[in-house]
């Protein structure tokens, strides 16, 4: 019995420890706040772009550019169109075997697989095809309810966007 109780105490351990170095990002949308748990143990480069980004104002303003229902909502193009990004170089993946479920949040990116730069999705829902091949930079831990509320279209007329984004 005390072998569970340390493996048990181990793995709280490790679990408090992660979730205290990982920073948050909350979004401040038009439908609702969301808060973004940013996964700097699977992808630290994506997850200090994000943050690097939001304390830096970029994504202020910023539209939800592509919503597909039962998919993702697409964010973080300055111009909207979904093929803008930051003035910083792209970025080298950094996939795992985390797998893309409701409220995965993953970097967004064009066929070469080290081209992300500074937009990001929130999945619907489940979406195993994109697996090991997109980076898994964080998870929605508050206000799913409001990205299930952003408007779908590709691309979306009048856009839901996101009002500010912090990190904490």
């Amino acid at each position: 019995m005390r072998f569970f109780s340390v493996v048990a105490l181990l793995f709280a351990s490790l679990t408090t420890s992660h979730a205290q170095t990982s920073p948050t990002l909350v979004l401040e949308t038009t439908k609702g706040p969301v808060t973004i748990r940013l996964r700097s143990d699977l992808a630290p480069g994506h997850a200090e772009r994000m943050a690097k980004l939001a304390n830096e104002g970029f994504y202020n303003g910023v539209v939800f550019h592509r919503v597909i229902d039962g998919f993702m909502a697409q964010t973080g193009d300055p111009t909207g169109t979904g093929t803008g990004g930051s003035d910083y170089p792209d970025l080298k993946a950094e996939f795992s075997q985390t797998p893309f479920v409701r409220g995965t949040v993953g970097m967004a990116r064009s066929s070469s697989p080290n081209s992300a730069n500074s937009q990001f999705f929130i999945m619907f829902g489940e979406g195993s095809f994109l697996n090991g091949k997109y980076t898994v930079v964080g998870e929605v831990v508050s206000g799913m309810e409001n990205v299930d509320k952003i408007k779908r279209g590709e691309p979306v007329q009048n856009p839901d966007k996101i009002v500010k984004a912090t990190v904490r």
